[in-house]
């Protein structure tokens, strides 16, 4: 497939310097845009019989890089954090909601089922059932769509979703033959027998289990299969640092001009109040050139600086149907509208998600490329959005991997992650979907526009791509 592509993607490779033009354009437009206060005048989503779900208010807890601030706490600690924060923003009743659902990665092992640990230690009743799903990157988004399809159905009609990643602190395993004699010395009745096994450990038996961000199904790392994505779609070292640079330099800017309404203060026990993300670092051109690959070497083009990072932190929604958040005197943000999941092969096209999903949601929606007001795609890694934007922008891909008859073409640079993105905001595998949808919404409030699309990858071939409406101010 490599091969194969590098050379029809050569035909529509795009300028080395695109990204400083459409990032100083970014910047210069963002002001334009905010001035539209008025929601475009299109035709509504919503479709009779069909319950309204709309998102009421979203909140996350700084996100900060794995091994600072956060570094002595537990996932339940930043999920219950973020969902503290949630109470204390929409004054909801602690027994207001009918269900909890969170999403996680890389599971703690005392606290398997985070969502009811969190609910309890946030104060929730203990009447509320909470569950966790785990769904790689998109395992809040799989927590909000598993909320609308609650409420959909009329089983509910007020769930809490979020997810929570804590990446300073995960599971190291022994060795499986270590395991399975500490296992056995469990079992062991008699003194020889517990001898015996003790005597049976060789130093090889104490090498650790890592947890490593890889493929089961490939054992290949993600970032060695963004690289391998980016040299198959011919994506370059300078493109790539390109649009990780814009993305620093917009996050800081919507940090500096207060537009990232959906960070919550939080005191850390026995450290200060954490009160904005810390992984925002506008480089330059010339310091990041000087970093070398960091996973294939030493040709390889993805290196620390175009990567998103290791990431502590929360997020939580609060979603219900509309008559419910009505009645309760609440005013939505937005609406929940189609999405989609899709999968697709994890070795070669491994983060094709927002490619594969992005026409399918805005077919169920009814929709083109060009009614869409606002995009946030997940950005794991420059090359990795680089990809799909070129993917997005082939008929040849679309009509020899999708069975589709021409392309869905490309976003707008100028209304796409115009506040930043996982390379520069931090991405806490399964806290970035709260991020997104409530990104979407404010963005949605601030430009005036109607529709936005949230589109993200994720582990195993699997993506996730969902249109929002904005709710009529």
């Amino acid at each position: 497939m490599a091969s194969m592509l590098l050379n029809s993607m050569r035909s529509c490779s795009v300028s080395p310097s695109w990204a400083v033009r459409i990032g100083a354009r970014s910047l210069s437009t963002t002001a334009q845009l905010q001035a539209q206060v008025q929601t475009k005048s299109k035709k509504t989503l919503a479709r009779p019989g069909v319950k309204n779900v709309v998102l009421v208010e979203g909140v996350r807890t700084p996100f900060l890089l794995s091994g600072t601030t956060y570094a002595d706490l537990m996932p339940h600690d930043l999920a219950r954090a973020a969902l503290q924060g949630l109470l204390h923003r929409t004054g909801l009743p602690k027994d207001a909601v009918d269900y909890i659902i969170y999403g996680t990665v890389i599971q703690e092992v005392k606290t398997s089922n985070v969502a009811r640990e969190a609910a309890l230690g946030a104060g929730f009743s203990d009447k509320i059932p909470a569950h966790t799903v785990t769904m790689a990157c998109i395992s809040s988004n799989q927590a909000m769509t598993s909320a609308v399809g609650m409420i959909a159905a009329g089983q509910c009609d007020a769930v809490v979703a979020g997810g929570v990643e804590f990446m300073s602190d995960v599971p190291i395993r022994h060795s499986r033959k270590m395991r399975k004699t500490m296992l056995s010395l469990n079992k062991a009745k008699t003194l020889g027998q517990k001898l015996g096994l003790l005597g049976s450990i060789r130093l090889a038996h104490l090498s650790p289990e890592l947890p490593a961000v890889a493929e089961f199904s490939t054992a290949e790392t993600m970032g060695h299969s963004a690289d391998r994505l980016a040299a198959a779609f011919g994506v370059s070292r300078l493109e790539q640092d390109e649009f990780a640079l814009r993305s620093h330099s917009l996050a800081k800017k919507a940090q500096d001009d207060g537009f990232l309404q959906d960070v919550i203060s939080f005191k850390v026990p026995g450290r200060d109040i954490v009160s904005k993300d810390n992984g925002i670092r506008p480089s330059s051109m010339q310091q990041m050139a000087k970093l070398k690959p960091a996973f294939v070497k030493p040709h390889g083009t993805v290196t620390a600086a175009n990567s998103s990072f290791l990431t502590d932190g929360a997020s939580a929604v609060l979603i219900m149907s509309e008559e419910k958040a009505l009645a309760m005197g609440y005013k939505p943000k937005a609406y929940l509208r189609d999405f989609v999941y899709v999968s697709q092969d994890p070795k070669d096209q491994l983060l094709l998600g927002p490619t594969y999903g992005t026409p399918k949601a805005l077919e169920r929606a009814g929709l083109s490329m060009s009614d869409i007001d606002v995009f946030e795609f997940h950005e794991a890694f420059a090359g990795q959005i680089m990809a799909n934007l070129k993917a997005m922008d082939s008929d040849w891909f679309a009509q020899t991997y999708m069975g589709r008859k021409s392309k869905v073409g490309t976003p707008s640079m100028e209304k796409f992650n115009l506040w930043g993105g996982s390379l520069s905001l931090g991405h806490p595998f399964g806290a970035t979907g709260c991020r997104l949808v409530t990104t979407v919404a404010h963005r949605l409030q601030k430009e005036g526009g109607q529709y936005g699309l949230v589109a993200a990858c994720a582990a195993g071939g699997q993506g996730h791509a969902m249109v929002i409406e904005a709710y009529p101010q």
